[in-house]
């Protein structure tokens, strides 16, 4: 058993002092300036998190982002007894995809909007809050969701990203700002749209803090930066793609981009208005076995690779792993899984390290399922490709290089060079995406969140035509949505899967596997109890037994869950916590068909576990968004055109075909839609900003805003009937697997 925090006489946050206090006494350096020498005392403590076990120090818990734990109080023989000890309502109906930290006593969680709460984490008692204060129209900028996935801790201050670009150090005890700074810099060359948020937990390495973003579906070029985790001051800047004409930066990246990087782009492009892409808006991995930093990069900008760089070269960063140094950004090595991206096959996806038996010999690894449904054992020091295989079924390649880990392509994958039509399986969201993966060490497994969902790849006719305030793919919007036919429904509902994959990295394949109906579930945990924990899209929180998959606790949490779960102690009792809340771009993009997995609506909330808790849950509303009878008249006309603004402007936020999934409002029943001055006022004029819906007058005219009120006419008319239909029950919610989508 682990020892109970209860047994240790002295805090974590008191050593912590303490080793100040020392070293002053002994004349060493302190703050940022010891930082630069050593890792400091927060750096040692997370290296050797199992001295702590009571706490979750960092993202991953450890360095290693092995997402394990070793206490074992909860183990497979209770965990059926578990309860649930206390939750926490937020204030935001959005998804929540944050892993909390837990400093002696104190649960640290970042929700949507960035904001930030302290708990106490045995009780669920609020300490402080901080709110940024995010302005609403900020949320157009970005893909996925106004979600924040975690925050970082170093020497007494809570760090949090913020989704309109701001890096903010809190101190941990009372919520008051030490310092913010702006990360996104007003004088680089990052192309012409700028599409800028920020939606990753920061990671600290040897007292930088280091953050990067998103935006490549609009118009970015990526890059991270590293701050004095003091002072807020910049201490470095990596850019993942070249500038566009090959000229310095001023950045640690100048000499690989210049000299090795910008030869694998063509010279012209969209990628040189555009930005390239290559934004890390999710994994960054400190190693400080190697005392290397390793960088997931993502797609480009455009996704074609035809018109993002004439169809010319492998696209360096986009999809790689890059390694740099800690203290100065300055390159190592990279590896780029997915070469001529044209799928958005992000690298950004988790980076896990190792220590692994291959071939008779124990090797230091990186392990990395990325969305392009590959598995990766790389050489931690140098980037050597080791082993691969693909952890899912996919069709855009026919394996790996065994030498090189290039792909081999598919031909026909390659839908921007053939021109052709492409049914992609990963598709844009992968077969592994945000949702964390996990190791335990007494099986020897990692347990992987993985699914699949397809989609239709069609080029943009006429050339790459960017739009502001809307993605800019080079793909035609109009082809992406699924046809509202039972046939074409029926058809890709039988491709929609996910699976709880418990994968040996390495022999390459899965001791055991579970599968569900739809995808998204969330991430996962390992414990010292042999237990895997995972809540799902249905709203369901399970436990499984790691060395065989059995279910051994499931409890309805009453909305779809899409983060990660920790584990932690107090006073020798664990606790098992989770973010609760239903979000992200699956359903508002996906819209009806993000419910294949079962019906489900957004409460946002903190749930936490022990084996004696005694609180219940309020039964809330899952009826979701109600069917509203259409208005009589609309312009037959006017819909084509509605159409294709719609799947321009809207569909990533409000669903395929103006079919909501569960979060942000569904359209067909808006009374919006009933007026013409009312609806040009909400999307001409903003007059929701706050909430998130910002104005689109510069964007579309009044007579296209317009067709767009009629196209949704158009879709209540023809839907109303069967939704209603749908709904006729005890519960008042569609139960059959087709969700009321299909008549």
């Amino acid at each position: 058993m682990s020892r109970p925090s209860a047994a240790r006489k002295t805090s974590f946050l008191g050593l912590l002092a303490a080793g100040t206090i020392l070293a002053a006494a002994l004349g060493q350096p302190t703050g940022a300036a010891r930082a630069a020498d050593d890792q400091g005392a927060t750096g040692e403590a997370i290296i050797h998190a199992d001295d702590h076990p009571e706490n979750w120090l960092s993202y991953g818990r450890t360095y290693s982002e092995q997402r394990y734990s070793p206490l074992d109080q909860i183990n497979r023989q209770n965990v059926g007894d578990l309860k649930l000890a206390w939750f926490y309502e937020f204030d935001s109906n959005r998804g929540q995809e944050g892993t909390p930290l837990i400093i002696d006593g104190v649960l640290y969680a970042s929700t949507n909007w960035s904001k930030v709460k302290a708990l106490k984490a045995d009780t669920g008692e609020l300490l402080w809050a901080f709110d940024p204060k995010v302005p609403g129209n900020v949320a157009v900028r970005g893909c996925c969701d106004t979600v924040n996935r975690g925050i970082a801790y170093w020497n007494g201050k809570i760090y949090v990203g913020t989704f309109d670009g701001r890096l903010i150090a809190l101190d941990a005890k009372t919520g008051k700002v030490v310092w913010s700074v702006n990360t996104i810099p007003k004088d680089a060359a990052l192309g012409k749209q700028r599409s800028y948020t920020v939606d990753g937990a920061p990671r600290i390495a040897k007292g930088r803090v280091i953050i990067g973003n998103g935006g490549s579906e609009f118009g970015a070029r990526g890059f991270v930066s590293a701050f004095d985790a003091e002072t807020g001051k910049l201490d470095w800047r990596f850019f993942t793609v070249p500038n566009a004409k090959n000229e310095p930066d001023h950045a640690a990246s100048d000499s690989v981009l210049m000299n090795k990087a910008y030869k694998t782009w063509s010279p012209t492009g969209a990628w040189t208005k555009q930005g390239g892409g290559g934004t890390v808006w999710d994994s960054i991995v400190y190693d400080p076995v190697t005392d290397l930093v390793y960088l997931g990069v993502g797609n480009g900008s455009p996704w074609n690779y035809k018109y993002r760089s004439n169809g010319i070269g492998d696209n360096l960063f986009l999809g790689s792993i890059v390694a740099i140094k800690p203290e100065t950004g300055e390159y190592v090595w990279h590896f780029q899984a997915t070469p001529m991206d044209e799928w958005d096959y992000t690298s950004v996806q988790q980076i896990m390290t190792l220590d692994l038996p291959i071939n008779g010999e124990t090797r230091h690894v990186v392990v990395h399922a990325p969305k392009n449904g590959f598995f990766y054992v790389l050489d931690a020091k140098t980037g050597q490709f080791i082993q691969g295989k693909n952890y899912v079924y996919e069709n855009w390649a026919y394996g790996l290089d065994p030498k090189t880990g290039r792909p081999i392509f598919n031909p026909e994958g390659l839908y921007t060079l053939t021109g052709k039509d492409w049914y992609g399986i990963p598709g844009p969201l992968g077969a592994h995406n945000f949702m964390q993966m996990a190791y335990s060490p007494r099986t020897h497994l990692i347990y992987l969140p993985a699914h699949q969902i397809p989609f239709g790849y069609k080029n943009q006719a006429g050339g790459f035509k960017p739009h502001p305030d809307s993605w800019n793919l080079g793909l035609d919007m109009t082809k992406t949505g699924l046809p509202d036919t039972p046939e074409a429904r029926a058809a890709y509902m039988q491709d929609l899967k996910g699976w709880l994959l418990a994968w040996d990295p390495v022999k390459l394949q899965a001791q055991w596997s579970i599968e569900r109906p739809g995808g998204w579930d969330g991430g996962v945990l390992a414990t010292g109890g042999d237990l895997v924990f995972q809540g799902l899209a249905t709203g369901e929180f399970h436990a499984y037994d790691a060395t065989d998959g059995k279910d051994l606790f499931k409890y309805d949490l009453q909305s779809g869950i899409i983060a990660n779960p920790v584990t932690y102690s107090v006073n020798g009792k664990q606790y098992v916590a989770i973010e609760v809340g239903w979000g992200g771009i699956y359903p508002i993009s996906m819209g009806g068909m993000s419910r294949t997995a079962g019906w489900t609506v957004n409460h946002s909330y903190l749930a936490v576990f022990s084996l004696d808790g005694k609180a219940k849950l309020p039964t809330w509303n899952s009826i979701g968004f109600l069917p509203v009878k259409p208005p009589a008249e609309f312009d037959e006309k006017l819909v084509d055109k509605g159409y294709f603004q719609y799947q321009t402007y809207c569909q990533t936020c409000h669903g395929d075909n103006a079919e909501a999934g569960g979060m942000l409002p569904d359209l067909r029943w808006s009374g919006a839609i009933r007026h013409k001055d009312a609806f040009y006022n909400v999307v001409g004029r903003g007059a929701l900003t706050a909430y998130g819906m910002d104005r689109f007058d510069t964007s579309m005219t009044p007579d296209e805003i317009e067709s767009i009120r009629n196209y949704l006419i158009k879709r209540a008319t023809d839907t109303y009937e069967r939704e209603v239909e749908a709904r006729k029950n005890p519960n008042k919610i569609p139960t059959a697997p087709a969700l009321g989508i299909t008549p």
